[in-house]
């Protein structure tokens, strides 16, 4: 779907919001732990817009925590309109496991259900006192790491995910050697927090560690936030991230939130909200507003969840379930100790 039609979409939504009479419910937007003022943003600008042509308020609601945390609260009752997670897997997991919205959610909206898209980077101390510069200078027995458990947080599987990459794109390298590289990284883990923002107060608040691997858009929060303290290290490769969102139609519908649901997740295409997209450091869709950008958002290699590990169905059952890799590398690192 292009950005014209999306644009129509939102205009038929609001056309058929005249139609009915919608009281103003609350309207939760269960999200993960980064987006906190990218929604604060856009919820703000999405109920004037929502107000202006249909004369109705909304009462936004958020919830934030880890991506896997957060689903499977969906899974378990949370009343989510729309979810905003940090990967498909996610919602795949509400889709099978609830009923509440189809399957085939993604190529409801266009990109595959993902307005915005981030990678993975560095964030370190002023000076980078460890001289760090990419994957490899995390390894050695002198850097302390600060990154997310893969078991609740996206974002910290999509760290794992682009250390794995990396590995494996270095001569000689393939799965084993991959596994070997993460296997080091988590030895040199200090905290497992359980989301990606709680990783972040451990590193800037706290004092913890040498660098902390994190989503591109938080570690240009903490240098926003904590000017002349951080710096941002590009990797030479790391993975696109690319967090969807989809309605909860059975949840929404109940509320009477269908209509607003359908404008808000269409919203997010729109020129407005891909330039808050953009302000808040995520990649915007929009190649217009991209552009406008050029200068915050550097160039890297990027690789995909498709082309390197063959979707997230692969990823989740080989990588993160139960006696995993990653639960792999967490027992023998523990009974290396």
């Amino acid at each position: 779907m292009s950005f014209k039609k999306i644009k129509l979409a939102i205009v038929a939504t609001l056309l058929s919001a005249s139609s009915y009479t919608i009281a103003a419910k609350d309207f939760l937007n269960v999200s993960y732990d980064p987006t906190r003022e990218l929604y604060t943003e856009i919820n703000q600008a999405y109920g004037q817009y929502w107000k202006q042509r249909t004369g109705e308020s909304i009462n936004f609601k958020q919830s934030h925590g880890g991506s896997g945390k957060q689903a499977r609260a969906v899974i378990d009752g949370l009343n989510a309109d729309v979810v905003t997670l940090a990967l498909a897997a996610d919602i795949d997991a509400i889709a099978e496991k609830t009923g509440k919205l189809p399957t085939n959610w993604q190529s409801r909206l266009p990109q595959n259900s993902s307005p915005y898209t981030s990678t993975i980077v560095f964030l370190v101390r002023k000076g980078n006192p460890k001289q760090i510069k990419d994957w490899n200078d995390l390894v050695r027995p002198d850097v302390a790491i600060i990154t997310p458990n893969p078991k609740t947080s996206g974002g910290a599987r999509w760290n794992y995910l682009a250390a794995w990459a990396w590995a494996k794109h270095q001569p000689q390298g393939n799965d084993q050697t991959a596994q070997t590289f993460v296997s080091k990284i988590y030895k040199n883990t200090k905290v497992l927090d359980s989301g990606a923002r709680g990783a972040t107060t451990t590193f800037a608040e706290r004092g913890i560690g040498d660098v902390l691997i994190a989503w591109e858009n938080e570690a240009y929060l903490a240098t926003r936030e904590q000017p002349g303290k951080f710096e941002i290290i590009t990797p030479s490769l790391s993975i696109l991230a690319e967090p969807p969102v989809a309605i909860v139609d059975a949840n929404a519908k109940k509320d009477g939130n269908a209509l607003v649901a359908q404008g808000y997740v269409n919203f997010l295409y729109s020129p407005l909200a891909q330039e808050i997209i953009a302000k808040n450091f995520y990649r915007p869709r929009n190649p217009a507003v991209l552009k406008q950008y050029s200068n915050v958002f550097k160039p890297l290699t990027l690789v995909t969840i498709d082309q390197e590990f063959g979707g997230w169905k692969n990823v989740q059952k080989t990588h993160f379930e139960n006696d995993g890799i990653f639960d792999k590398i967490i027992k023998a690192n523990a009974q290396s100790k």
